[in-house]
C-alpha cells in the first residue's frame, strides 16, 4: 500500500478547520498527486501546525473567572496589559528576605497594619486567622501583612504579633522594611493608602485585604473587618485557582 493511502486511512475521521470550512485530510490528500508524497506531508504537517496554533489563539481569549483591579492598557492584536504589583524586597519576622521571588506563581493575600494599632488590626488579623485555616495544607497561598510602622516593627515585634495570631511559617508574613518603600507598594502597587495622618495612632491604613493571582494582578478587594467579605475571599481563592494559567497574560512584562 502506498504511503499516501495510509496517511488516507490514518486520518480518514479528523478534519482541520480551516478559513471557517471544515474539509477532511482524507479529502486534501486525494488532491495532491500520488508521486507527491513529500508534498503531502508537509501540507499535513502545516495544517497540523495551523490548527495548533488556532487552538492555542482561543485559549488565550478563556474569560478571566474574578475581574482584575486597576488600570489597564491595550496592546496590539486585542492584548492587554494588565496593573501589576511592583518588586520589592522587605523582612519577615524570622529575618528573612521576602521579595516577588517569594510569591512567584503564588496566589496570595496582601494586607497593611501595625503593631500597636488598636482600631481595625486586631480585627483585620483576627480574619486572616481563619483564612490561614481555610488554605494552610496549599503550598501555593500565602498571606502577607505588611506593617506601616517599620521604627516600631521590629524583627521582634512581628514575631510577638505573628505568635499571637499563631501565623503558620512560611504560610503567614508579617514584613517591615523602609518606610518609604513600604508606602510607596501600597499607594501605587496595592492601589491602597498607608502613611502618616496626624492622628493619636499616628499612622492611616486601609482595611482592605487583597486577593493577589500568580500574574501579581489585583484580582480582589474585600473588608477585613467584615465577616462576610472575608468569606467571599475564601469562596474567591478557590475560584481564582481553577483559572486557568495563560503564559499570554504573564505579568513578566511589566517586572
Amino acid at each position: 500500500m502506498s504511503t499516501p493511502k495510509r496517511l488516507n486511512r490514518m486520518i480518514s475521521s479528523r478534519t482541520i478547520a480551516n478559513n471557517s470550512h471544515a474539509l477532511t485530510l482524507s479529502r486534501l490528500l486525494r488532491q495532491w498527486p500520488r508521486n507527491d508524497v513529500k508534498l503531502v506531508v508537509f501540507v499535513f504537517i502545516g495544517l497540523f501546525l495551523a490548527s495548533c496554533t488556532n487552538s492555542t489563539k482561543k485559549e488565550e481569549k478563556a474569560p478571566l473567572l474574578l475581574p482584575t483591579y486597576g488600570p489597564k492598557v491595550a496592546k496590539a492584536e486585542g492584548d492587554t496589559s494588565y496593573h501589576t504589583i511592583g518588586n520589592f524586597s522587605f523582612t519577615n519576622q524570622y529575618g528573612e528576605t521576602v521579595s516577588q521571588k517569594t510569591t512567584e506563581g503564588k496566589i496570595y493575600i496582601a494586607d497593611f497594619f501595625f503593631a500597636t494599632c488598636q482600631n481595625i488590626c486586631p480585627a483585620m488579623s483576627s480574619q486572616l486567622i481563619r483564612v490561614q485555616d481555610a488554605i494552610k495544607k496549599d503550598k501555593d497561598i500565602l498571606i502577607i501583612s505588611h506593617t506601616v510602622n517599620p521604627l516600631h516593627d521590629t524583627v521582634e515585634v512581628l514575631m510577638d504579633y505573628a505568635g499571637k495570631y499563631k501565623a503558620m511559617k512560611d504560610k503567614w508574613h508579617f514584613l517591615t522594611g523602609n518606610k518609604k518603600d513600604i508606602n510607596a507598594l501600597a499607594e501605587k502597587s496595592y492601589l491602597v493608602s498607608a502613611q502618616d495622618d496626624g492622628t493619636p495612632e499616628g499612622f492611616v491604613h486601609s482595611e482592605k485585604f487583597l486577593l493577589i493571582d500568580k500574574q501579581r494582578r489585583i484580582r480582589g478587594v474585600y473588608d477585613g473587618t467584615d465577616s462576610l467579605q472575608v468569606d467571599l475571599l475564601i469562596k474567591d481563592i478557590t475560584t481564582l485557582k481553577k483559572e486557568p494559567q495563560i503564559s499570554q497574560i504573564s505579568a513578566d512584562n511589566n517586572r
